[in-house]
């Protein structure tokens, strides 16, 4: 299913040290490492042999149908670059029948090489949808597939994310009342998850946008790439994060 598959052989002899200063026979004297028995493959002795890797040939999301609509082009026009990830490209888009400008992830199958990869693109749209209407979460248009591409339609927001504008703030930081504003849409947004059956996972100051440029305007929360669903008996664990959190000493 898309997925690669490797393995490595190394096949060589095993050397031993023998030498015998007395031995009167000349042919010994001159190869310390006798061998008695022929080897029927010297070339496996002398070199390590790899197996090549084994590759199939279309990624698993090339192959796979999202179910989702296939009239992105005739809808929307895609404008200008705003940011990359490891798996796609997010612009800004005009809907033709209307004019709005929205944001895209535009996200690229042939990238989704294993399965897994396929699976956290339909769990990221799932998740978008259990969210939709939240006044702190970025709105969810649609989601969109033709051969190369899953579209992920979105609300634009263009007043930048919330680290910026904390680091922004430079010398006058943010007073106790304003920090208390964004705390507070912060946790909203993990109630509104845990209301869903869902765990956030990754709440930072870089996975939030500002709606506008005024300093009043909502904040939303854009970043679900590690969010999932709470399955009965499941554990979730996260195994990146700072050294003093995997060591406990906090």
């Amino acid at each position: 299913m898309g997925a690669c598959f490797s393995s490595a052989s190394k096949v060589s002899g095993s050397n031993s040290s023998a030498s015998n200063p007395t031995n009167p026979n000349p042919t010994h004297s001159s190869n310390p490492n006798p061998d008695p028995s022929p080897d029927p493959n010297p070339k496996a002795r002398e070199t390590p042999q790899r197996i090549p890797r084994r590759r199939s040939g279309v990624a698993c999301g090339k192959r796979t149908d999202f179910g989702y609509a296939k009239d992105f082009e005739s809808r929307f026009s895609i404008g200008k670059l705003l940011g990359h990830g490891q798996f796609g490209y997010t612009f800004v888009a005009t809907e033709k029948a209307t004019g709005d400008r929205v944001a895209v992830k535009r996200i690229e199958k042939n990238k989704m090489l294993l399965p897994i990869a396929v699976e956290d693109v339909k769990r990221e749209v799932k998740i978008l949808q259990a969210l939709k209407g939240h006044e702190n979460v970025v709105h969810f248009h649609n989601a969109f597939e033709d051969d190369s591409y899953v579209y992920i339609v979105m609300e634009l927001c263009e007043g930048g994310e919330l680290l910026d504008r904390i680091l922004a703030k430079k010398d006058s930081r943010y007073t106790e009342k304003d920090a208390a504003i964004v705390v507070r849409q912060m946790l909203k947004v993990a109630a509104e998850c845990h209301l869903n059956g869902l765990v956030h996972r990754d709440m930072k100051p870089e996975n939030f946008l500002f709606k506008s440029t005024k300093e009043d305007c909502p904040l939303k929360a854009t970043d679900f790439g590690l969010s999932d669903f709470i399955k009965p008996g499941r554990n979730f664990m996260t195994l990146w994060a700072v050294p003093t959190m995997l060591l406990q000493k906090y």
